[in-house]
Parts: structure tokens; sequence; C-alpha cells
């Protein structure tokens, strides 16, 4: 049985952040140049999933990999990647609470960081649903997983993910962080 839970979500339109996500694309294409890699801006598709349309994806587009990004408001939860073999972890996985590592088990560890006690295993899809929304940069099989791995770390640095790593790992107030997306300087 599945429980009503209560939208405790910083309500905002995603069209306000469309420019970050796209700026960030800008910016590793840019970037990923002085690795010697010619990335165009027509290879990565930006894809927004709205918090009002939110659903888990049905697959992996064919012959596609990808970076997605969880969003609560302007705080990123997660940023992960997902290749040919890992399309469960793109469509599925973070919603629910039986694989390893998930942006669900995490939040439901976590769900006083979301003034959300009523979070358990049974409603956090709804919650994860109703409260966040999701950007996929989408890009061929082509680019290969090196590219899709520094790109995934490139997003990670801009965004900054609540969820990412271990909790040993985190860096507070890390001084080579200088920029921050969503509020930039006047």
């Amino acid at each position: 049985m599945t429980q009503e839970i209560i939208d405790h979500s910083p309500r905002r339109d995603i069209a306000g952040y469309e420019s970050v996500f796209h700026e960030i694309k800008t910016s590793f294409i840019q970037s990923a140049q002085f690795a010697g890699i010619k990335i165009n801006d027509s290879d990565i598709l930006v894809d927004f999933i709205q918090q009002s349309d939110h659903r888990p994806p049905a697959c992996l587009p064919h012959g596609k990999l990808a970076i997605y990004v969880f969003m609560f408001g302007e705080r990123c939860l997660k940023v992960g990647k997902a290749g040919s073999k890992s399309s469960a972890r793109f469509c599925s996985q973070h919603y629910g609470v039986k694989a390893p590592s998930t942006l669900a088990k995490s939040i439901i560890q976590y769900k006083q960081k979301f003034s959300a006690e009523d979070i358990d295993e049974h409603n956090v899809k709804s919650w994860i649903c109703q409260n966040t929304y999701r950007v996929n940069y989408m890009m061929p099989n082509a680019v290969g997983p090196f590219i899709l791995t520094l790109f995934e770390a490139f997003v990670q640095c801009c965004l900054k993910p609540e969820f990412e790593g271990f909790l040993s790992q985190k860096l507070e107030n890390n001084l080579f962080f200088t920029k921050n997306w969503f509020n930039p300087p006047d």
C-alpha cells in the first residue's frame, strides 16, 4: 500500500534553470578541447524532465550514453552515468531501494534534510517524482566511456551533488570550487 506523501519541494519552474544546464554543456565542450577531444554542440542533447512530468524513463534510447542529474530546487542530489549495459541504472534503480547505492536509499537515510519524516521505502519513488526534476545529457555511443566519465566528473564538479561518493570523502567548503552555477556573482 502506497502512503500519501506531503510535497516538501521548493517550487520553482525548471525554465529558470535550463540555461544553467546548457552553460554546463557548453563549458564541458570547451574544456574537453584541452584534452584533445572534439565534441560538437549537437553531439550532446539536454533533456529536461519537469517536476510536474517526472516519471522514471522507460529506457535508455538505443545507441545513446547518458549523464543524469536529479535536482531538488537548486540542490543537486545525484549525478550518474549510464551506458548501453546500465539501462536499469538510468531508468529505475535510483527510484527504489533494491539496488546498492541509490538516490532513494540516500533520501530515506537523510530525510530530515528534506523536512520529510514521512518518506519510507514504500513512498520514496513517489516522493522523488513529485519533488525533484531530472536533467539527462544524451550522447551517441560513439563518444565512448572515457568521454562519458569525464563529462560525469565535470557535471559533478559543477553541481556538487549531495549524494555522491562516501560521506567520509565529502569536502565541506572546498576552496577549489569557486563558481555557484545557480547564483552567479553580481
